[in-house]
């Protein structure tokens, strides 16, 4: 299992060409060699953002990519992806008008018809969760019928939002094992009765069993995230990447 960051976390150092190229470099610095690309405004064009990646030594092992793009632009999506070289589509979440046994219903539906045309593009589609996911229809959640419905959906498991969601990461990993190639590693803390998001491993997720689970369930990234973190941002992924390695986790 490798470790990547994800580019949210730093998506306020990612509003010019020339703030992205320096945010790069300190991830890279920081010792980060893969990425997830999400929350980089500029470069817009992505032969550009595939270039600043490659100068600076980063790998792109997937983005978040908006459902109506991936619904409505899936030709221009794959061919983005291709350029990038990396693998993963991943749809971040769903309109709110979406979220009910139906709304999933219909997007399993959205994706099956193009989830063919991905994998023959040697790429893979999978669906980011928050909490949201885990209200239950008839006794299923709204994760299992998305997942149910769409066998060739890929699941990255966010940790936190599962947990906020009053679910256990490390089940749900286990649950959808031959589909987790990707995970957001994202821990939950309290700081004045607050929910916060610290450092890897400096909350109070049971880092132990999820980091087992997910080398058992052969996850193949796991991918730092702090949405608003408590400290600065660059220092959190920093301090996260020095923790893993406690747990023979390397970049």
């Amino acid at each position: 299992m490798k470790t990547g960051a994800q580019l949210y976390t730093l998506r306020d150092f990612c509003k010019s060409v020339k703030d992205t190229e320096n945010t790069f470099k300190r991830v890279k610095e920081i010792g980060f060699k893969y990425v997830q690309i999400s929350g980089v405004s500029e470069p817009k064009d992505v032969k550009e953002l595939k270039k600043i990646l490659d100068d600076t030594g980063l790998v792109a092992v997937s983005t978040h990519t908006g459902y109506e793009r991936i619904i409505n632009e899936i030709e221009k999506v794959i061919e983005e992806h291709k350029i990038l070289e990396c693998e993963g589509i991943i749809c971040p979440g769903l309109p709110m008008e979406l979220h009910n046994k139906e709304g999933y219903l219909k997007v399993a539906d959205e994706f099956n018809k193009i989830v063919d045309k991905i994998k023959e593009n040697g790429l893979i589609l999978g669906y980011h969760n928050h909490a949201i996911e885990f209200e239950r229809y008839n006794g299923k959640t709204g994760l299992e019928i998305l997942l149910d419905n769409c066998p060739e959906l890929h699941a990255e498991i966010d940790t936190y939002w599962v947990q906020y969601g009053g679910g256990d990461p490390a089940f749900w990993i286990e649950k959808y094992k031959n589909r987790v190639s990707q995970v957001h590693f994202k821990d939950m803390g309290i700081i004045k009765n607050q929910q916060v998001m610290p450092p890897i491993c400096e909350g109070n997720l049971n880092w132990n069993r999820i980091i087992k689970t997910c080398k058992k369930s052969k996850v193949k990234y796991c991918l730092i995230e702090m949405d608003r973190p408590t400290i600065d941002p660059f220092e959190a992924l920093k301090k996260s990447l020095e923790n893993l390695k406690n747990f023979g986790i390397r970049p």
